[in-house]
């Protein structure tokens, strides 16, 4: 179901990342809002806002699993690029937030497909009020609460870069292409998520980046290329072989230099 508890973690990416730096296992989210505070990391944030950051946002995003999403993140953060380490949080951004990865899939995309070359709030808001009569919302939503959830979507995808940054209610679509390093560890992030190969193929957060599954088997192969994996196609049917046993060997790999 939708919430509209989303913008919390709006135009919070570097803050995020601050926040996995601070975070350590077993702390819980007052604690973390509490070393936050008194880090002084954020001095243009006020103690209402970092709470609902760490815990309408980060604590759902990437506390999940024990931390794993955060551990992940924070072993990366010096290996990954920008985009690269973006692109992760918007993966785990879009777990959660069910109505911003519906909006990627269902419309975004969908525009860029169609040669479409901006998206504007009034766009977003009629998916926002489709969805509210789909009663895909726990909660019906007044036409305020659908034109706000609206812009935060463009928001969001400003952030993440599929939309132009700016205050202009109307967006530049930005050519947006899922990296491979990316696509390595989302890869071997579903499988040790206990998905099986045909799973993994047709899961939904390749379409977050456009893909499917014939793109997602082309993606594989270029990872096979590197060694990463074995890919094995035949109709409907994929085998994939594995070279890494956990995402710690994974992090290893990536931290060497191996892709």
């Amino acid at each position: 179901m939708y919430t509209s508890t989303l913008n919390s973690g709006l135009g919070m990416i570097d803050e995020t990342k601050l926040l996995i730096n601070l975070w350590q296992p077993g702390m819980s989210s007052s604690e973390l809002q509490a070393v936050a505070l008194s880090s002084g990391y954020f001095p243009n944030i006020s103690a209402r806002r970092l709470r609902n950051l760490i815990s309408e946002y980060f604590v759902p995003c990437y506390l999940q699993d024990d931390g794993e999403p955060a551990i992940l993140l924070r072993n990366l953060q010096v290996t990954l690029t920008k985009k690269e380490f973006e692109q992760l949080l918007f993966i785990f951004t879009c777990r959660i937030h069910t109505v911003l990865a519906d909006f990627i899939r269902e419309l975004y995309w969908p525009s860029y497909a169609a040669g479409w070359d901006t998206i504007s709030n009034e766009e977003a808001y009629k998916f926002v009020i489709r969805a509210v009569e789909d009663g895909k919302t726990t909660t019906t939503w007044s036409e305020n609460t659908a034109r706000r959830v609206a812009r935060y979507l463009t928001g969001y995808c400003a952030d993440f870069g599929l939309l132009e940054k700016g205050q202009t209610s109307t967006k530049r679509i930005v050519p947006y292409r899922l990296e491979q390093r990316v696509a390595a560890i989302l890869v071997y992030d579903l499988r040790f998520a206990g998905h099986g190969d045909n799973s993994i193929v047709a899961h939904p957060d390749w379409a977050l980046f456009g893909l499917e599954p014939p793109d997602v088997i082309d993606e594989l192969k270029r990872l096979a290329l590197k060694d990463w994996l074995i890919v094995q196609a035949a109709g409907s049917v994929i085998r994939i072989g594995w070279k890494y046993q956990n995402m710690e060997e994974v992090i290893d790999a990536l931290t060497r230099g191996e892709l």
